[in-house]
């Protein structure tokens, strides 16, 4: 793939070198660009049609990668390597620019978040993370709170720091960075707690500690997961956008030049 595009990048050159003056080289390049975002959008319907012999998935994806990545060469050669000029031709960069941004962001997390999601072990599926971290609320409650032997100092700590932890997924940007800064700062409060409650409330304290770990480590599941399905919608509709965007900008093209080349 990365030989492809070095070469296919090379023969571009030589053609923008060689040809790049003509009158109707942006019509080329135009076309060109056009038609590589036509074959990468239709790579979504070859996931939803995967009986149909028109190649293995990797293929496709590895298509999609590369040919991804020479629309921005095919893309700056179009502008001659110049701003666009105009409120459309702008939106349509943008957008352009979005698209391309947004792939590149997929490729990353999905070639980086489930290797870190096998790496902290115990997968939870997406749909049932509501339902237990549910549960781990219950529990840390019932330490707290509803206990065999009330403290007042674990009931006061559980209000003030541990039911809106609990209450909801929390620190996702942190997870998403692999940040444990919330989790560290929580447990060392946990662990400055122990100096205030006596033998018998620390087994509870130590429990609410390591249900607090759970429920740190199921955001963590939840914010990549999350990531992973959300992704798409953001790239999907902004690249039917473009194409949107780019049958105007045609139709605008031809029609003001009169369809001249």
């Amino acid at each position: 793939g990365l030989s492809f595009l070095i070469l296919a990048t090379a023969g571009l050159v030589f053609v923008h070198r060689r040809f790049g003056e003509l009158p109707g080289y942006a019509y080329v390049t135009g076309w060109l660009l056009f038609a590589v975002i036509l074959f990468l959008s239709a790579y979504n319907g070859r996931k939803k049609l995967p009986f149909l012999p028109l190649g293995s998935s990797e293929t496709w994806l590895q298509l999609h990668i590369y040919l991804g990545l020479f629309t921005g060469i095919i893309f700056l050669f179009h502008l001659r390597f110049h701003p666009p000029s105009g409120w459309f031709q702008e939106i349509l960069a943008w957008l352009y620019g979005l698209v391309m941004l947004s792939g590149i962001l997929g490729l990353a997390v999905t070639r980086i978040f489930p290797r870190r999601l096998t790496a902290r072990g115990g997968e939870v599926i997406y749909e049932k993370i509501p339902g237990v971290r549910h549960g781990l609320r219950q529990k840390a409650e019932a330490l707290a709170i509803g206990g065999e032997i009330p403290s007042a100092t674990l009931a006061q700590f559980y209000t003030r720091r541990l039911d809106f932890f609990f209450a909801g997924q929390r620190n996702l940007i942190y997870h998403l960075f692999e940040s444990r800064r919330p989790l560290n700062s929580l447990v060392a409060e946990l662990e400055e707690l122990g100096r205030y409650v006596n033998e018998k409330e620390r087994p509870a304290l130590e429990h609410i500690l390591a249900l607090v770990r759970q429920k740190d480590a199921l955001d963590y599941h939840q914010a990549l997961q999350l990531t992973l399905k959300l992704w798409l919608f953001i790239h999907l509709p902004l690249t039917w956008s473009l194409l949107i965007f780019s049958f105007v900008h045609i139709a605008l093209v031809y029609g003001f030049s009169g369809g001249a080349g």
